[in-house]
């Protein structure tokens, strides 16, 4: 592979992060606009949503079958017609049913590119880079969990309709699409060589299974956190900004993580580096629990800064338990941690209804200390080391 079609490969897989984090993490900012613009509750607005998620968990989770029948850049091409037609959908549509069906296509598109993106970066870089590598695109979610809701916020303020929201983000994948020009990609299943093929039928190992249930949990318990948190603040007296502020502060603070850790995770041993921080992590959300409304702020950024780097070493060591990280492998973590996304409401929702926002905040602590226990007892099974003494030999 020349170093130009790996760098092309490279940008791909961040613009893929770069599109989920957008569709994500700006359905805050503009739901109410759709709500109003449909007339409409938020609260039932804030439901259909649900197929935007759903459509990124089913195609993380068939994805890892097609990329072994369906060449990537032939899977890239056709999200640029369905990226088109989604957001067309959108500004042409006049119901909720169009609407609904526009968002869960937009959620197929970008959970099979997001899902491409991250086995690219496990298939081209090994061992300590792969991880430090997977962690720099995986800060290009957050980044965009920046930029497009400032963009949201300026389009909106400007009276002009939300759905050119969505237009500004089918940017990114006009990107995807103009990167895919002349670049070659890996070749899977029945195209790939006769050892990759050999080399898939390796048993994954436990370890496998500890790693999906600390993403499983990981996800839940930050998203459980984050969504809970503004609720949480106001409970304490702090006013909306304030509390509103509490959660810029995290994703920045994660943001800068993400960047540190690139470098820094490539002098440690992977497991035990994110042993300490899922430790650490559990520890700092436990005290930002008990705190007082002044010292939040400190909590919170030490806590986003600390449990930036768990989620994408969790994928990195998983993809590491085989000599070769299949597609299925990376898919199935990614799946894992795609199913606490969607069960964050679903577990939250009631544990607020009975107990309120503090009763959530403290069930994600318990998750937070499972995927500590997990990446614990990871450090008895893992086969990462042995993995890597193997690629650099």
């Amino acid at each position: 592979m020349t170093n130009s079609n790996r760098i092309k490969l490279t940008w791909i897989s961040f613009f893929s992060y770069a599109l989920t984090g957008a569709l994500v993490i700006v359905t805050g900012m503009v739901m109410g606009n759709i709500a109003e613009y449909f007339h409409v509750p938020v609260s039932s607005m804030s439901n259909t949503f649900t197929f935007l998620n759903a459509g990124i968990l089913i195609s993380i989770f068939l994805n890892a079958w097609l990329m072994e029948i369906v060449p990537l850049k032939t899977q890239l091409r056709f999200g640029f017609i369905l990226m088109v037609l989604a957001v067309a959908g959108l500004i042409f549509g006049d119901n909720l049913t169009v609407f609904s069906v526009a968002m869960f296509v937009l959620g197929l598109v970008s959970g099979i590119t997001m899902s491409i993106g991250t086995f690219l970066i496990t298939h081209m870089y090994e061992g300590r880079e792969r991880g430090s590598r997977l962690l720099f695109t995986d800060s290009f979610f957050s980044m965009a969990g920046m930029i497009f809701p400032m963009v949201a916020a300026i389009l909106l303020a400007r009276s002009i309709n939300w759905y050119w929201v969505y237009v500004c983000i089918g940017l990114v994948y006009v990107a995807i699409f103009i990167l895919t020009i002349g670049c070659d990609f890996p070749a899977l299943g029945k195209h790939a060589p006769q050892p990759e093929k050999v080399a898939e039928k390796e048993k994954w190992g436990v370890g496998v299974l500890f790693l999906s249930i600390a993403a499983l949990c990981y996800i839940l318990g930050q998203l459980g956190f984050i969504s809970w948190v503004p609720e949480y603040a106001k409970s304490l007296g702090m006013n909306l900004n304030d509390a509103g502020q509490l959660v810029s502060d995290f994703w920045m603070s994660y943001m800068f993580g993400m960047w540190a850790f690139s470098f820094i995770l490539r002098f440690f041993d992977l497991q035990r580096i994110l042993t300490v921080l899922a430790g650490a992590a559990t520890v700092l959300m436990y005290f930002f629990n008990k705190s007082e409304p002044a010292h939040l702020a400190w909590f919170i950024l030490a806590l986003g800064f600390f449990s930036s780097a768990i989620y994408t070493s969790v994928i990195t060591l998983g993809s590491l338990q085989t000599k070769i990280a299949s597609p299925k492998l990376v898919n199935f973590v990614l799946t894992c941690g795609t199913i606490g996304t969607m069960l964050t409401f679903v577990v939250t929702g009631p544990i607020v209804a009975q107990s309120g926002p503090h009763a959530a905040l403290q069930t994600a602590n318990a998750l937070y200390a499972v995927v500590f226990i997990m990446c614990l007892i990871l450090g008895l099974v893992t086969k990462h080391r042995q993995h890597n003494a193997v690629a650099v030999n």
